[in-house]
């Protein structure tokens, strides 16, 4: 059990390790790209790269994936606080929600699209 909670822990902070590097990429090159990106870019980088990595960090992702409703948390605290802001504007909040999910998975659509057609001209 102790065993498995301090394996968690060491995947977790492998995983930290991944944001550093790219958030100190972000703020040498003053890049717009947020630096949890460039880490997730490297992270996914690895993965590709090296295959059994996927199951050395399997259970600390596990964690976070089952955890992230709670850390999502302070995020919508955070809006509650600027409730003032949101008064009398919910019609346009739902529209743009509305729109800006149509746009999403309009654009996950076309992407899907255009990588299974690249990969049937690979197969080719």
């Amino acid at each position: 059990m102790i065993k498995n909670i301090v394996f968690v822990i060491i995947q977790i902070g492998i995983l930290y390790l991944f944001y550093m590097p790219g958030s100190f990429i972000q703020q040498s090159f003053q890049l717009v790209i947020p630096g949890s990106i460039i880490g997730m870019l490297l992270f996914f980088v690895l993965l590709m790269i090296w295959k059994p990595f996927e199951r050395f960090i399997e259970k600390g992702t596990s964690f976070i994936l089952a955890h992230l409703p709670i850390f999502f948390t302070p995020a919508t605290v955070g809006v509650m606080v600027y409730f003032d802001l949101f008064k009398g504007n919910g019609f346009w909040l739902i529209i743009i929600t509305i729109v800006s999910t149509l746009i999403v998975l309009i654009g996950s659509a076309y992407t899907t699209r255009f990588v299974q057609k690249l990969k049937e001209r690979v197969k080719e």
